[in-house]
C-alpha cells in the first residue's frame, strides 16, 4: 500500500488532495475544494521542526481508497502506518518523477520528512529512489533498524525518535548538500561533490533544482498566476518547456493546474 504526502508548500490538485493544518488546529479535517465536493480521501495536519535533520512532521488519516497523482519529491521519508491494529514502517525514497500513489481506507499515518543532506549511511537514499521499502517488525510496537529494535514513534515524540537515531549514529547529515544548494561549494573536486551529494540525497543537483522549479511553477499556477507570467517568473524558456516540466515532475499540465485554482 502506498501513501502520498505533502508539505505546506507543495502543489496539490483535485479532490484526492489534503490540506496541511497549522499546529494550532488539533483536528483532522477534509479538504473540500468547492461546494458539493466529496470528502477528501486524506486529511492531515503538519508542523515544522527545530531539528536540523527534519523538514516537517505530518499526521494524517485516510477516509477512502484512492489512487491520486503523486508529484516528484526531493526528500525521503519514514512513514508509520497504523491499520487494523498493526503498524508498518516504510522507507519512502525520493521520487525522481511523477507517478500514482495508492492507499486504502482506515489508516492513521505519521510522516517524518527529512531535510536534504540527512541520511542513513547503511541505507543510502539512492538505494531507495523511486521505491517504498517496508522495514521488518520486531513487535506490535517496534521495528528492526540496523540490528536494533526501535519503538514506533508518535506525533508528539517524533523529534525524540530522530534524536535517538542521531545519537546512535544511524542518522547523519552532510553539510555539503546545503552548501551546494546555496551555490558555494569550496575545496572539493566536482567529482567528489557529485559523489557526496548523490550519496546523501539520492538525486543529482540538477534533478533537485528541476523538481523544485516545477513545484514553484505549480504553486504559482494554483494561485491563479497566468501561464505566461509563471514561465517568466520561474525561468522557463517558453510555455512548451513549462508544460513538459510540469507533466514530468508534477503529473499535470499547466491548464489542468489553472483549472484547479478557479472556483468549483
Amino acid at each position: 500500500m502506498r501513501f502520498r504526502e505533502k508539505s505546506t508548500e507543495e502543489y496539490t490538485l483535485g479532490r484526492s488532495t489534503w490540506r496541511a493544518l497549522s499546529s494550532s488546529e488539533d483536528e483532522l479535517r477534509p479538504n473540500v475544494e468547492h461546494a458539493g465536493a466529496e470528502r477528501a480521501s486524506i486529511t492531515s495536519r503538519a508542523r515544522g521542526s527545530d531539528s536540523p535533520y527534519v523538514e516537517s512532521i505530518m499526521l494524517g488519516r485516510t477516509w477512502s481508497d484512492d489512487s491520486p497523482t503523486r508529484p516528484a519529491e526531493c526528500h525521503w521519508h519514514m512513514v508509520f502506518v497504523k491499520e487494523d491494529g498493526e503498524v508498518r514502517v516504510v522507507f519512502v525514497g525520493p521520487w525522481s518523477k511523477a507517478g500514482v500513489a495508492h492507499y486504502a481506507e482506515g489508516a492513521e499515518i505519521l510522516w517524518i520528512k527529512f531535510k536534504l543532506g540527512a541520511f542513513m549511511p547503511h541505507l543510502p537514499a539512492g538505494r531507495f529512489r523511486d521505491t517504498e521499502t517496508v522495514l521488518p517488525g520486531a513487535s506490535s510496537r517496534s521495528f528492526w533498524l540496523k540490528g536494533s529494535a526501535w519503538e514506533v514513534p508518535v506525533h508528539e515524540n517524533a523529534e525524540t525518535f530522530v534524536d535517538r537515531l542521531v545519537r546512535n549514529g544511524v542518522l547523519v547529515r552532510d553539510p555539503l548538500v546545503d552548501t551546494v544548494l546555496r551555490g558555494r561549494p569550496q575545496g572539493l573536486s566536482p567529482r567528489a561533490v557529485r559523489h557526496r551529494f548523490l550519496r546523501a540525497t539520492g538525486l543529482s543537483q540538477s534533478s533537485i533544482r528541476q523538481i523544485k522549479r516545477a513545484q514553484q511553477a505549480a504553486i504559482l499556477l494554483q494561485r491563479g498566476t497566468p501561464i505566461s507570467e509563471a514561465v517568466h517568473e520561474v525561468g522557463y524558456f517558453d510555455q512548451p518547456h513549462l508544460s513538459r516540466s510540469l507533466k514530468k515532475w508534477i503529473g499535470h499540465t499547466p491548464a489542468q493546474i489553472l483549472r484547479s485554482s478557479g472556483p468549483g
